[in-house]
């Protein structure tokens, strides 16, 4: 299942007690639509976005139990009819299709890829925009900005990063972290990694406008990140700037592999 969510009213994707998500809303639509009690209903995503984070390409696959069957007829329609069962176009699926085989969301993917809006002094203020785009009140360096996201590129301990959560691991391979300012002089961070920990992406936009407006250097942030511990030299930066772009996945033949090999990887990571 292909979908997209304006995430500022919600807790993020993950289901939590007494909470609006991403993921209880889908559910809840799907079980709706299929008859199905919710309980037959799971989900899996590739990417678990944190409260108020928005998605355009966010892929999750649906576990049903046996008891539910879905004719081609039924698989074609079902995007239309959960998207009414959803009642909002704050979260839309765009498309559903059978897995292949050996496909899981979460573990077959290669890499997924963010873009963070942040709007500085000399950007111009688009309130079509502004419920995706972060401001702050410094005049930037776009270059300084680059200069760090080009350095922490690679297979690193991503602890100094990231919201830590209890046996998983930090380790992860940043493969793009470039800045670009689009027509309107909003600054656009476009950032890819094997995966990301949870708050590892605003983190390392807090790094950069730390570096952006001359407060640290490139120096200080590999050392950070070389201490593994979190750090007072910047602030992770708000959700709303955040979007989960799309998800990358191997040829429909090495899903099984790939979903191996990741769960291999994190497994000897956290031991």
């Amino acid at each position: 299942m292909d979908c997209a969510y304006l995430g500022k009213a919600y807790s993020g994707w993950a289901k939590q007690p007494r909470q609006r998500t991403i993921q209880e809303e889908l559910e809840t639509a799907l079980a709706t639509v299929l008859h199905a009690a919710k309980k037959d209903v799971s989900t899996v995503v590739a990417g678990r976005t944190d409260a108020g984070v928005h998605a355009l390409g966010q892929v999750c696959h649906v576990d049903l139990s046996d008891a539910i069957t879905l004719t081609p007829a039924g698989l074609a329609s079902l995007p239309k009819r959960v998207n009414g069962a959803l009642g909002s176009d704050a979260i839309v699926v765009h498309s559903v299709r059978r897995a292949p085989e050996g496909f899981n969301a979460r573990y077959s993917a290669l890499s997924r890829h963010y873009e963070y809006r942040l709007a500085d002094r000399r950007a111009l203020k688009n309130p079509l925009k502004r419920d995706i785009t972060a401001r702050t009140p410094y005049d930037l360096d776009v270059d300084a900005m680059n200069d760090v996201g080009e350095a922490l590129l690679g297979l690193h301990d991503f602890q100094a990063f990231c919201a830590l959560r209890a046996g998983a691991t930090t380790i992860r391979t940043l493969q793009k972290f470039t800045w670009t300012r689009d027509a309107e002089g909003v600054l656009v961070a476009n950032l890819s990694a094997d995966a990301f920990c949870r708050s590892m992406v605003r983190s390392l936009v807090g790094a950069a406008v730390a570096l952006g407006r001359g407060a640290i250097s490139v120096d200080e942030v590999l050392a950070a990140r070389a201490a593994r511990k979190r750090t007072s030299l910047w602030v992770t930066l708000p959700a709303k700037g955040l979007t989960l772009v799309s998800v990358t996945y191997p040829e429909d033949g090495q899903l099984a592999m790939r979903a191996e090999q990741t769960r291999a990887k994190r497994k000897r990571s956290a031991d």
